[in-house]
């Protein structure tokens, strides 16, 4: 009786560890269709009926966005800038513009657009000059709109430079591989930069969908145990293994029902970047129909290196055929496609 009593207890408490098991995604979002996490980190998440100025959030756009949007935006306003005020400079009287070559429309024009960007920069090479009050009022407001535009773009440059990050990479796909005498998920990370991240911590969970009795469906959260989920270092790759035992949510599951389920493996990492002694992070995911079934990772190390350790990125996704011999999990594992 008294071992009925513990062992109802230990029930009850494993059930109440799940329902708290969150990750911040709910319990509602039953479509199969809908991923969580997108492979790049950012959540597949769109916002609605959102406030102008919340849904515009411009530094943090300038900050995040890909250097070449950014570079491409700095240069097309610069340009438009230009261009406006030399509108503005032909609308007032391009006479009003002491120095400009006014023998065609053309030299003109440039002369004024030429005379706005020397203005913008504050440059001034003196050449031209504006007369009159209201050429000179537009001058002034030009000069004083590029001395904040240029101080605003140079407190960006900074920020995108000292922006700490985790250059982490992941595999392509996540892999369903034999592991000692039982089978395993696994994935490979690397670092893709030479800045050295310390005191890596690696978090795995499983989301998957639940059938209720009431016949509705639930998005139920699960933590995946890793073989190792802490490095101090991280010099070369990492394959994450999750060893799929009888206590794994994984435990029997078969491809067609993973995809049924929606399964999706959530993934945070958490390291130490030693440049500038920030913590960083970095976040994937991989659907079931991301997994790949009976191979195993290639080595990415070049061994004709003497004396040095080359480490190959190129070859962070490349797998090769090995069948699934453990007869605990997996009754009938599809067949494995060899990747190049």
């Amino acid at each position: 009786m008294r071992n009925n009593r513990k062992t109802a207890h230990r029930d009850v408490l494993l059930e109440n560890e799940e329902k708290r098991l969150d990750l911040g995604f709910g319990k509602q979002i039953t479509d199969q269709t809908t991923r969580l996490i997108n492979p790049d980190g950012s959540f597949n998440v769109r916002r609605v009926n959102q406030s102008f100025f919340s849904r515009l959030n411009l530094y943090h756009r300038l900050i995040t966005m890909s250097w070449r949007t950014f570079i491409l935006l700095i240069l097309g306003a610069f340009f438009v800038t230009n261009f406006i005020f030399a509108g503005l400079y032909e609308l007032l009287g391009i006479e009003h513009l002491a120095g400009v070559d006014q023998s065609t429309a053309w030299t003109r024009f440039y002369d004024a657009y030429f005379f706005s960007a020397q203005t913008l920069t504050t440059v001034g090479y003196g050449r031209i000059a504006p007369v009159g009050f209201w050429t000179s009022a537009v001058a002034a407001t030009e000069s004083m709109l590029g001395l904040l535009t240029f101080a605003l773009a140079t407190g960006l440059l900074y920020g995108r430079f000292s922006r700490p990050i985790a250059p982490i990479r992941f595999s392509e796909r996540a892999i369903i591989a034999p592991y000692l005498d039982t089978t395993a998920l696994m994935f490979r990370i690397v670092n893709e930069r030479a800045n050295q991240l310390i005191e890596i911590n690696v978090e795995v969970a499983l989301s998957l969908l639940e059938d209720l009795p009431n016949g509705r469906r639930t998005r139920k959260y699960y933590a995946l145990s890793l073989e190792r989920g802490k490095v101090n270092f991280f010099p070369l790759n990492w394959t994450l293994v999750h060893p799929i035992t009888e206590e794994s949510p994984l435990f029997g599951k078969t491809s067609e029902e993973l995809v049924y389920a929606d399964a999706e493996v959530l993934i945070l990492v958490r390291a130490t970047e030693d440049t500038f002694s920030q913590t960083v992070y970095a976040r994937s995911s991989y659907q079931a129909r991301d997994f790949e079934w009976g191979v195993r990772f290639k080595t990415m190390y070049d061994n004709q290196a003497k004396g040095i350790t080359t480490l190959d990125i190129s070859k962070l996704s490349d797998t090769e055929p090995a069948p699934l011999v453990s007869n605990l999990v997996f009754e009938e594992a599809p067949v494995a496609k060899q990747r190049a």
